[in-house]
């Protein structure tokens, strides 16, 4: 079903409250498009390479968890930038982009998606930013505690990567915290 832009962008914020946050980019419509999505494309990072998949599946809008416009990033538009909107803006396609709002998303967030493949039942979310209502921490138990080992096995399964762990591997972990954002801070 067709939506316009703005109702989008409308429901998005409804869902995911970016003005919640104080992140590192701004969350949201960052790049407008046609008035009309029939079609939606989503990827972790507006890479040229998404975009070019994205307009050649003649895409609306974009939806992504890594943008454009990070603090502390040089604000000229030249390179890679320069392509990568260029390509969007001559093909008409709009770019939204969620950073913590989508960490920390009870349903759809990286931190709930991990959770279960962890399989932690979640418990409670953390700020880890004190005066933010928003939360991207997580708090949760395993079923039954297993050794520290096998919980950087099940790390190293959900994640491809080796997880460094410092201390004994043969230690019980049941109740665990993690974050899959904000570590820029």
């Amino acid at each position: 079903m067709p939506a316009t832009l703005n109702e989008l962008t409308a429901y998005l914020s409804t869902c995911l409250r970016p003005d919640s946050f104080q992140d590192y980019c701004p969350n949201g419509l960052q790049v407008e498009g046609r008035e009309e999505v029939r079609r939606l494309v989503s990827g972790v990072t507006a890479c040229q390479a998404l975009i070019e998949k994205a307009v050649a599946w003649q895409a609306d809008a974009i939806l992504v968890h890594h943008g454009y416009f990070w603090r502390g990033e040089a604000p000229q538009v030249v390179g890679m930038k320069r392509r990568r909107l260029a390509a969007l803006l001559a093909s008409d396609v709009s770019l939204l982009a969620y950073h913590l709002p989508l960490d920390a998303h009870p349903e759809w967030g990286n931190n709930a998606r991990w959770g279960v493949l962890m399989g932690v039942a979640l418990e409670a979310h953390c700020p880890l930013q004190p005066d933010s209502p928003a939360s991207v921490g997580n708090v949760g138990e395993l079923p039954v505690a297993i050794s520290a080992g096998a919980v950087l096995d099940r790390i190293a399964r959900v994640t491809g990567r080796e997880a460094l762990h410092i201390g004994d591997p043969d230690a019980r972990v049941q109740r665990i915290a993690w974050c899959t954002g904000a570590a820029q801070d």
